[in-house]
């Protein structure tokens, strides 16, 4: 009888079996209406985010207290949080009709209500992405609460160290604290956190705001009192899913009134039988490549169009943006801020009305047909197939069916990459949906000799599409590289727009089946490279010119510049 091998599962197969836990664990969580994050019900989320141990998180398994981490997912979750014991996920349920103001985090778009002293309510209208999102970062912070929590209560009745009295004395204090109650502080804070002083000093003021400088270590502070009533007085945190969340996700819900609206704007201005080309990108890229040279050229003497670009990009440089604003309004821009909850804004650009000598591609060839270019700011995830799906959808008027005449739909993006460094170049020839066998092949415009020559290093191939940032592994993410798969960086909505242009064309026939498609990502990290994930920090004006190369690759095919 043949002898059997002891078959050991390799790091990033346990990797990938902790995503799948992840995954049909919170769409448990979902259906069953709330959960307690560090009860019972929570220990499958919290034992797989463990094993996973996703480089975002950094030092999550271990003692000490990660802090690029959690100014990562703080910057993400909504303002006073951690001193929530309720989180409530609602759909668009009109509370922007109440007294109550809208908190949105500084690093995702999505409305937050503080209800009380403990509850705070947050709108999911961006899909199941946002879920995932939310709840992997919740479990990343209750896990770090416990850690806190574990190195301050001395004993099991409750008597809490040293430390931990004086940083509640300063956290507690209203005033800004002086240079020396601030170095006090962050002696006992990393004591708490199991850091040194030097690394909590490092990272301090990047917590702070305007109103609440030390921000910080009313966080560890809140995160730390939370996670003792647990576990002393089994007052646990709970997040419910509403109602009306749970009956309205998945039905496109807010992807219809918002491909709806476009398509009322394109009836109204004429536009509906025009060539439609569809680009899913920032709400500047396109409008400046556009319009800027020709606006901001004489200002800006001298210098090169990246330049001017950079510029645009500069924190505060609002003049200069409402200036080409102004002027692309005049010549064929029309603005559609989002009303229907998906947080997508979009840009009509009605190529009739632009004077292409005050263009930056005097040269275009638009022919009679004069297509329309629709921009349509980032979706977020699972997102994107639902409002991609919904507008390459028939415009119904009346009993008649408007076919939509879409001659393309590109794609540019922030992308992880898996070789290179940030600012790089990613052309993708095929998108891998993670954590299945799905895997979208397709012809890109885009090559990478298109992009090459600008002093960017451009890379080909294969992208995986990932459940979310927070849950980049690089055992997984090493294997996806270095097999046969040769991935070359990951993203989040590949596999999704490409699934609904598919189905559009091929099957669906609603769209032309020959429609062209273009992608293309610039590198925000390398989540391979300690110190390179999205954790360490943004890429400042790195993007800036990648992010218009990219643009402008994707206009002059679309204008035919040759």
């Amino acid at each position: 009888m043949k002898e059997i091998k002891n078959i050991s599962r390799s790091r990033a197969q346990e990797s990938s079996a902790a995503i799948e836990r992840l995954y049909i664990t919170m769409r448990h969580l979902f259906n069953r209406g709330f959960y307690k994050p560090m009860g019972v019900s929570g220990e499958t989320l919290r034992e797989a985010l463990l094993e996973l141990r996703p480089e975002i998180y950094g030092s999550i398994a271990e003692e000490k207290v990660e802090l690029n981490g959690l100014l990562y997912v703080i910057e993400r979750l909504p303002v006073g949080i951690e001193e929530c014991r309720y989180i409530n996920l609602t759909s668009d349920e009109g509370y922007s009709k109440s007294h109550f103001q809208a908190i949105v985090p500084p690093k995702r778009r999505r409305n937050c209500y503080r209800i009380d002293e403990e509850q705070m309510n947050v709108e999911i209208t961006r899909g199941r992405s946002d879920i995932y999102d939310i709840l992997t970062h919740l479990t990343f912070i209750f896990i770090e609460s416990h850690k806190i929590k574990d190195r301050i209560l001395i004993d099991e009745e409750g008597r809490i160290s040293r430390d931990w009295q004086k940083l509640e004395q300063a956290a507690l204090q209203a005033k800004k604290l002086t240079q020396i109650e601030k170095e006090k502080a962050i002696s006992h804070a990393a004591n708490v956190l199991g850091r040194t002083f030097v690394e909590v000093l490092d990272i301090y003021d990047s917590f702070g705001t305007k109103e609440k400088p030390d921000r910080f270590l009313h966080i560890i502070y809140w995160l730390g009192k939370l996670a003792i009533e647990e576990v002393l007085d089994n007052n646990k945190r709970t997040i419910t899913f509403s109602p009306i969340l749970r009956e309205r996700l998945g039905h496109h819900i807010h992807g219809e009134i918002w491909a709806t609206n476009i398509k009322e704007v394109l009836k109204e201005n004429n536009l509906l039988g025009r060539p439609i080309h569809i680009i899913s990108a920032n709400m500047h890229s396109v409008m400046n490549s556009i319009f800027a040279t020709h606006v901001l050229g004489p200002k800006f003497k001298g210098k090169s169009d990246f330049d001017i670009f950079e510029e645009l990009s500069r924190q505060g440089a609002h003049d200069v943006r409402d200036k080409v604003e102004e002027f692309a309004l005049k010549h064929g821009m029309i603005s559609l801020p989002d009303q229907s909850g998906t947080n997508i804004d979009v840009q009509i650009f009605d190529t009739s009305k632009i004077d292409w000598i005050k263009s930056a591609f005097p040269n275009a060839k638009v022919g009679k047909d004069n297509p329309v270019i629709i921009v349509m700011d980032y979706a977020f995830g699972e997102q994107a197939y639902e409002t991609i799906d919904e507008l390459l959808k028939p415009y119904k008027n009346g009993k008649d069916k408007i076919l939509l005449n879409v001659e393309s739909v590109s794609i540019m993006g922030k992308a992880g990459i898996l070789e290179g460094g940030k600012g790089d170049i990613m052309i993708p020839n095929a998108h891998i949906n993670e954590g299945t066998a799905d895997n979208y092949f397709f012809e890109n415009e885009l090559t990478a000799e298109m992009l090459e020559g600008n002093g960017i290093p451009v890379f080909a191939g294969p992208m995986i599409t990932v459940l979310g940032t927070s849950l980049q592994n690089k055992d997984l993410l090493k294997f996806f590289h270095e097999s046969t798969w040769s991935v070359i960086g990951l993203e989040m909505e590949g596999a999704y727009y490409q699934k609904a242009i598919q189905s559009a064309s091929k099957i669906r026939k609603s769209i032309n089946p020959n429609v062209k498609v273009r992608y293309a990502y610039y590198a925000s990290d390398n989540p391979l490279e300690t110190g390179s994930t999205l954790a360490s920090g943004g890429l400042g004006t790195t993007g800036v010119k990648p992010t218009y190369l990219i643009t402008i690759k994707i206009l002059e095919q679309i204008f035919n510049v040759k």
